[in-house]
């Protein structure tokens, strides 16, 4: 077998240790006798450069010779490593072969009860009394089940080492942490030994002669310096033993993995010296079936009923996937210990030996089999224990599962309950709003009358609707007051326009209100009434002349509110009458008789109201039935008057508002033909005769 280079150069150093040890031994002496030398000698500062220099470059070759030799002993092998120890032909060979385990498998199965675990414990109560306890009963489980798979895997890992140990001891070879230990034992041990030379070097120190004196004090420096190099190896070496333990590379894969894996779950480990009982935080209760009364609340708690179920069912399927996995990793040890144990049945069954030689074998084997039966145990029991409690924690989850289930059943049966009673009650409130509107179409014949029992029947309606609405989906009444409030303060501000037009509307719709149809005036504005809305109001825009109105085409829009302004009046007709007051001027000539044309004028407009006058007087009857004061009845009559143009005479008629143009045009007829057949009165008056309303706006 052909050496490597450095393998030749390693037993070359050996060789050379003890010379190398002379030669730096006189080294260090001259190195002192000429620091001495130069200190008694050299004063300038030339001198003392180059002599700092030389001490520099000693010091490095010393420290360079010192590294080869420690590096050359701790390779060194010992003598029993290079020659191991040959077992007796007489003994027997092992019977049991090694056991087969897989790491893998190990930090697996460790890897899955970790999620396992962290799946299991984010279930949270839905507020049952029962979820306190099956809550418990789940947190203590699945941490009795951590705890046993880790004692399962570290029984695993003392079995892994243990082969592993064997295995290095039979072939002679070193792993890093035995490198650094010896490294680390010889490192301390020639530290002692140099502590001592000095000690002995100070004790002579004071008794030597002068003439020994300085050469002994050489020897103890040189020896300091030896000192220090060993205590710099040895800090170096302590460093790079606490770094390796710290990152788990000494104990190898399997144990690294397991310490890394137990670091993620201290809440559970950190207590398995003296394992305690899991308090369970206090869970706050969420609205149930007895203190909930709104459908809003029992949707919300059925949904986190059915949320919590689907949660423990996926629980439930990770525990049978866990509990796989464990079985799994059991079967492999369990068919092991089960050959272990025929093994032993078998040796156990052989006939009784004679030979010493054949007892110490037996005997060996024996041995060997019980601690193998120890070591599958150790693996095999936790394993065991595990699937136990898995099968436990998976009843736990079922039993919790069904107790919601029970609960989310009732739940149910009340929210579909409480959803046909309010659809029960929204159709009821149709049937008696169609009932309503029939009746009203059917018995109020009156048009206003009938406009205000339909909006009085949507108003009624609405509010039914809101109340229904209010008592199926509201629970916390207390909570809907507070924040009704909130939203009346809010609505009452932004919607201030539409809230006063709201409220007009009521008084338009009174005793002396508006309906469709009437003429009205506002803001200089005359038209018919077309609708009349909740908000707004509808006028059929008119123009004319104030004696014949005509429609423009054009609808006219006002808010309800203008009924409060004081800057826009609003002009109406006395509910129940459609009659105006228009009148004939005539200008009476300087000469002319005024009492004779008054007569004849009057008796004209008479003959020209007689037609209409029954349809006056009814309408003068409705008023005195509607207001408690007392109007004179409608009739025409004369008044005289003094004018820019002379005297006037006046003849003041009522007409009917919707035949108000037909009525004129023959009051002018009547007139212009009196006042040609009659030359009488054609001479009392002057000019022409006019006919204007009464009414001004």
């Amino acid at each position: 077998m052909t050496m490597k280079p450095i393998e030749r150069l390693r037993i070359r150093m050996l060789h050379l240790i003890p010379q190398l040890a002379v030669w730096m031994v006189s080294l260090i002496s001259r190195y002192f006798e000429r620091g001495n030398r130069a200190e008694t000698t050299t004063h300038h500062p030339p001198a003392r450069l180059r002599l700092t220099k030389q001490r520099i470059v000693e010091i490095l070759a010393l420290s360079l010779v010192g590294g080869l030799v420690l590096w050359a002993q701790a390779s060194k092998q010992p003598p029993s490593m290079k020659a191991p120890t040959q077992p007796s032909s007489k003994a027997s060979p092992s019977v049991l072969p090694p056991i087969q385990l897989d790491g893998d498998a190990a930090l697996h199965h460790l890897n899955q009860v970790i999620r396992w675990y962290r799946s299991t414990t984010g279930i949270q109560s839905v507020g049952l009394p029962s979820d306190a306890i099956y809550q418990d009963n789940m947190q203590s489980l699945t941490a009795q089940v951590v705890r046993l798979a880790f004692q399962s895997a570290k029984a695993e890992t003392a079995i892994t080492l243990a082969e592993q140990k064997g295995t290095s001891q039979a072939s002679g070879e070193t792993t890093q942490e035995q490198n650094l230990t010896q490294l680390q034992a010889k490192t301390s041990s020639q530290i002692d030994q140099l502590q001592a030379q000095i000690e002995i070097l100070n004790a002579q120190i004071p008794k030597a002669p002068a003439s020994r004196k300085s050469t002994l004090i050489s020897k103890r420096d040189a020896l300091q310096g030896q000192l220090e190099l060993q205590k710099a190896l040895l800090d170096a070496v302590q460093k790079m033993a606490a770094f390796v333990e710290t990152n788990s590379e000494i104990a190898g894969g399997l144990e690294g993995g397991i310490n890394q894996l137990a670091r993620s779950i201290p809440e559970v480990l950190a207590s398995s010296a003296s394992p305690q009982k899991t308090v369970v935080a206090p869970t706050s209760a969420k609205p149930s079936l007895a203190n909930s009364g709104g459908l809003i609340s029992e949707a919300m708690t059925l949904y986190d009923y059915m949320s919590a179920m689907h949660l423990i069912d996926g629980a439930v399927k990770e525990t049978d996937y866990t509990r796989n996995v464990v079985d799994r990793l059991r079967t492999p040890l369990r068919d092991a210990l089960r050959a272990t144990i025929q093994q032993s049945q078998t040796l156990a069954n052989q006939p009784p030996a004679t030979d010493p030689q054949q007892l110490q074998a037996e005997r060996q084997n024996f041995q060997e089999l019980t601690e193998r039966v120890k070591q599958l145990s150790s693996v095999l029991l936790p394993l065991s224990q595990e699937i136990v409690v898995l099968d436990d924690g998976k009843t736990n989850f079922e039993e919790w599962r069904n107790s919601i289930a029970r609960e989310s059943k009732y739940v149910l049966r009340s929210v579909l309950f409480r959803v046909i009673a309010i659809v029960l009650a929204l159709a009821v409130i149709l049937v008696l709003s169609e009932i309503w509107r029939r009746i009203t179409f059917r018995y109020v014949a009156d048009p206003r009358r009938r406009r205000q029992f339909l909006v009085m029947r949507r108003v009624v309606i609405g509010f039914l609707f809101v109340i229904v609405l209010t008592l199926g989906f509201i629970s916390e009444f207390s909570s809907l007051a507070t924040f009704a409030g909130f939203i009346t303060a809010g609505i009452a501000v932004g919607l201030q326009t539409v809230l006063l037009s709201v409220a007009a509307y009521f008084f338009i719709i009174g005793r002396y209100g508006i309906r469709v149809g009437d003429r009205i005036s506002v803001a200089g504005i005359t038209g018919d009434v077309v609708d009349i809305g909740l908000v707004r109001l509808y006028l059929m825009e008119l123009a004319g002349t104030g004696l014949d109105f005509y429609p423009t085409g054009r609808i006219v829009v006002f808010s309800n509110s203008v009924l409060f302004q004081t800057g826009t009046p609003l002009f109406k007709q006395i509910p129940g009458t459609e009659y105006a007051w228009h009148e004939v001027v005539v200008t009476i000539a300087p000469d002319g008789n005024h009492k004779e044309a008054q007569e004849k004028l009057v008796a004209a407009v008479n003959s020209v109201y007689s037609p209409y006058q029954e349809e006056i007087e009814r309408q003068h009857a409705a008023i005195e039935r509607r207001v408690d004061i007392q109007v004179a009845a409608p009739r025409p009559a004369a008044r005289l008057q003094f004018a820019d143009a002379g005297l006037e005479l006046l003849v003041r008629y009522p007409v009917e508002i919707r035949k108000a143009p037909d009525i004129d045009e023959q009051m002018t007829r009547k007139v212009l033909e009196l006042i040609e057949t009659d030359a009488a009165l054609k001479a009392a008056v002057s000019g022409i005769p006019k006919i204007r309303s009464a009414v001004k706006g």
